[in-house]
């Protein structure tokens, strides 16, 4: 059986993180598809993830939205397990299921019981191998993500915002549009376009498959072969251009809504993902927002109670990912003041840095965070994968608190003067309309 390759790479670990590490092991079938098996006794249970590495980055117009369409497509019936057997099948084995999809990657997910691993298997093989793409369901789960549109982009006000907002942000890329696609397109994907998709995107050579839990590697990997094996590798996945031209100016754009109060969504584009700048905006991200001790929450909320409320988004892509803050405002507040607030925290910040506590704090919490999520068998699959897909390497990942470490205040201020500035900020204002402000 293949043994674990972590041992051999240069990458250097935290020491808490080393027998994860030396435990992973690694697989490729000669379709293409990528395995890697993270045993863990310590509970009978396992959780099983597949990556595929498509999202609404690997759309175009007339077809957006069609990764998450697939999402709902996905669990509904295959050659073997029909319409509504999946989630039944699973469900009687003590499992449950889940999936996501996000602008570079769709993933699903089961947590069950150990004994049920090669009943996950075949479930999950089944629908790779043979998914029933009928008009039928089609027209099911297209009403479906409609109404999910119409609920959470529509008519709720952070959704209009948010959409709003990549409008502003890109231009040629497509990041520009919403994960969850426009209405038109929805309502107008065929099946063509669907099945054109499917063996496109959702093949083995596509795909990343992470299994942690309590299991016997060398079983675990003969059924993954024997279940995915036969399976044919699609065709050449094709690249995306990133043909996004740099940003000379602020953009504004502004929503009219009925609300108690003004909002603000703010956003900047930062690196790639792999980009190291990325690791220090982590840093950034957590520093300016997280906890009430946080920058933003401290002088925007509680010194000059301008907001009730602040967020930072900062989420690795692909391609250049937006670094955006959320400005809710209290009654009567003042968006002005607000934004001038705002910007004054990062020309403060670009300036000086962060202090000593400050600093330390951030890449604390980070890495509290990260090894939160790797205690579960869930909670490790998912890292992993994301690390893998994201970084192209998951040991990349498993290093990343020696990474935050390194960062000091002078990066700080770097990446805040090269991402956050005037010139390259975006700006999405809601403005009520139903008389609460004048």
């Amino acid at each position: 059986m293949p043994k674990a390759s972590a041992r051999s790479t240069p990458v250097k670990l935290p020491p808490a993180l080393g027998a994860l590490a030396d435990s992973v092991i690694e697989a490729k079938l000669p379709n293409g598809l990528r395995v890697r098996l993270l045993p863990n006794a310590g509970v009978p249970t396992c959780s099983y993830y597949t990556f595929f590495k498509v999202g609404a980055r690997n759309e175009r117009p007339g077809i957006t939205g069609i990764s998450h369409l697939f999402e709902h497509m996905m669990f509904n019936g295959a050659k073997k397990y029909g319409p509504g057997m999946f989630d039944k099948v699973l469900e009687s084995n003590g499992g449950s299921s889940n999936a996501y999809t996000s602008n570079d990657l769709t993933v699903y997910y089961e947590d069950f019981m150990a004994e049920a691993l090669e009943t996950v298997i075949d479930l999950e093989s089944d629908r790779m191998r043979s998914l029933a793409v009928t008009p039928k369901m089609l027209a099911s789960e297209r009403q479906v993500v409609m109404e999910e549109r119409r609920l959470r982009v529509d008519n709720e006000i952070a959704g209009m915002m948010d959409e709003e907002l990549g409008a502003l942000v890109y231009k040629a890329h497509p990041y520009r549009w919403p994960v969850i696609g426009w209405m038109g397109d929805i309502e107008n994907i065929s099946r063509e376009d669907c099945l054109d998709y499917f063996r496109t995107y959702y093949a083995p050579n596509n795909a990343t498959i992470y299994v942690a839990g309590d299991f016997d590697p060398k079983q675990a990997l003969a059924m993954i072969k024997k279940a995915y094996g036969n399976i044919k590798a699609g065709p050449p996945v094709p690249g995306v251009l990133d043909a996004e031209p740099e940003q000379k100016g602020e953009r504004r754009a502004n929503v009219h809504y009925p609300a108690q109060a003004h909002s603000l969504m703010i956003a900047w584009r930062g690196p790639k993902g792999d980009d190291p700048d990325t690791f220090v905006l982590d840093v950034v991200q957590y520093a300016l927002s997280v906890g009430q001790s946080s920058r933003l929450n401290r002088k925007l909320v509680f010194e000059l109670e301008l907001a009730v409320g602040v967020s930072v988004d900062w989420t690795w892509r692909f391609d250049p990912g937006t670094f955006t803050v959320g400005l809710e405002l209290k009654a009567g507040g003042d968006p002005a003041k607000a934004e001038a607030a705002l910007y004054a925290e990062l020309e403060k910040l670009a300036k000086d840095g962060l202090d000593a506590r400050e600093l330390e704090k951030a890449k604390n919490n980070l890495a509290g965070t990260l090894m939160r999520e790797l205690a579960t068998n869930s909670g490790r699959a998912h890292a992993l994968g994301t690390y893998e897909l994201m970084l192209g390497d998951w040991r990349r990942g498993l290093a990343l608190p020696n990474a935050y470490e390194r960062i000091n205040s002078d990066d700080v201020k770097r990446v805040v003067a090269k991402y956050l500035g005037a010139e390259r900020r975006n700006v999405v204002t809601l403005i009520p309309t139903n008389g609460v402000e004048a």
